[in-house]
């Protein structure tokens, strides 16, 4: 004897669904990846120009420390320069730190928007 195995229907339905909001919810999580995309490429953006900045700034320290020295006439000149140099470079090291972290902080506050509700960080 042979059983019926129940047949499944050509279109499986959902309890309740409604199209119209399927797509909306899906637009609007486009929507909100796009955005996501938008704030990345606008933060590497702002940190690329910040880093081309800060190449042109040691370039023209390189340069103008390198006419001082050519110009120096004794060794405690010369000293001099090299400690003036390293200050201005330690300066600019310090523009680079705060720079970095503020460039991570703008890339993860923007991953932080695409972990799910309820995930710490997560999206609310």
């Amino acid at each position: 004897m042979s059983q019926k195995e129940p047949r499944m229907s050509a279109k499986p339905s959902l309890p309740n669904a409604n199209p119209a909001e399927f797509a909306a919810m899906g637009k609007k999580q486009v929507e909100a990846m796009v955005d996501v995309q938008k704030e990345f490429v606008n933060a590497m953006d702002e940190a690329s120009r910040g880093w081309a900045a800060r190449v042109k700034a040691e370039t023209d320290l390189a340069a103008e420390f390198s006419g001082k020295l050519t110009a120096a006439r004794s060794i405690p000149e010369t000293t001099a320069i090299y400690q003036e140099w390293m200050g201005r470079r330690m300066e600019l090291f310090a523009q680079d730190s705060q720079r970095y972290v503020a460039d991570i902080q703008r890339f993860t506050t923007a991953a932080a928007r695409l972990l799910p509700k309820g995930w710490p960080g997560g999206s609310s």
